[in-house]
């Protein structure tokens, strides 16, 4: 399989054939950095981890160059911790068990290019050769540019695929945004209250980011502990750790939606709510 940039990777922790290895996949996730995966997608890690007929590939679109950089890291250059995060995103695959994981290496702006259709070729190609039920990319709401401007990418290559080769669900999760001002109806809940102690390792991979100057590791436990309470305002807590993901499939299904009118639709239901509610209040007695 070969990747547009030629420093990219396919990597494959327990050393099987390309083709096997990609095709044995059953969820996927497409991450603009690395431990984006860790963050935003430990459902489909978890659903897979130690499970024989399950697998995770890993896509991490950048070469994470840009990254934010202090104590043992603050002298590194752009080169260096380019190869820094590429070593932690191999050891968390391999504390993971990924099925394989695809680092592509693009430089973020090439990513933020809307005419740079090789992102999205690169994805396609991936996409078409795991086939997987559950596609997990970051949501249109982010913050961040580029992890939209990957979201956008994911889109376009899924709709590139004959349909039968869609997966059954495309949903868009949490890093650089919380989602949890989603209404309810519009939330969809993953529940990752199991295994704490491999969502710890995994973000505890990523030295370069959290001894670096990002609590990443607390910050997104303590995340998945607050949705888990906050979610629901009038019932005792069901579970001990939740992300919120956007679900895009539809986009999937109706190729006439515009992704940007789509991702505002989840805005209008959420002023819809606080002006229905505040209203209410008002006229009541």
């Amino acid at each position: 399989m070969r990747f547009h940039v030629p420093t990219s990777e396919l990597f494959i922790p327990d050393g099987i054939e390309v083709p096997a290895a990609l095709a044995r996949t059953t969820h996927m996730a497409v991450s603009a950095h690395q431990d984006d995966l860790e963050i935003m997608a430990f459902h489909g890690i978890q659903a897979c981890f130690q499970r024989e007929h399950a697998w995770f590939l890993g896509v991490v679109v950048t070469d994470g160059a840009g990254s934010a950089r202090d104590g043992l890291y603050k002298d590194y250059t752009n080169d260096q911790m380019m190869t820094v995060r590429r070593k932690e995103q191999k050891k968390a695959a391999i504390v993971g068990e990924f099925g394989a994981c695809a680092l592509l290496d693009y430089p973020s702006s090439a990513v933020k290019k809307a005419d740079d259709l090789q992102p999205t070729q690169d994805l396609a190609m991936l996409l078409s050769a795991a086939r997987p039920e559950v596609v997990y990319t970051h949501n249109l709401a982010d913050k961040h540019d580029t992890h939209v401007a990957v979201a956008l990418a994911t889109i376009a290559a899924l709709r590139s695929l004959p349909r039968d080769q869609r997966p059954s669900k495309l949903l868009g999760c949490e890093v650089w945004r919380d989602l949890d001002w989603l209404t309810d109806k519009d939330k969809t809940p993953l529940d990752v209250s199991a295994q704490e102690n491999l969502q710890a390792s995994l973000l505890g991979v990523f030295d370069s980011q959290i001894s670096g100057g990002k609590r990443y590791d607390l910050a997104t436990m303590g995340r998945r502990k607050a949705h888990a309470t906050y979610h629901s305002s009038h019932g005792l807590d069901e579970t001990t750790g939740l992300t919120f993901a956007m679900d895009l499939s539809p986009l999937l299904t109706d190729e006439t939606l515009d992704p940007l009118d789509f991702a505002l639709g989840f805005i209008d239901h959420f002023r819809l709510e606080v002006l229905t509610r505040i209203t209410a209040l008002r006229q009541q007695g």
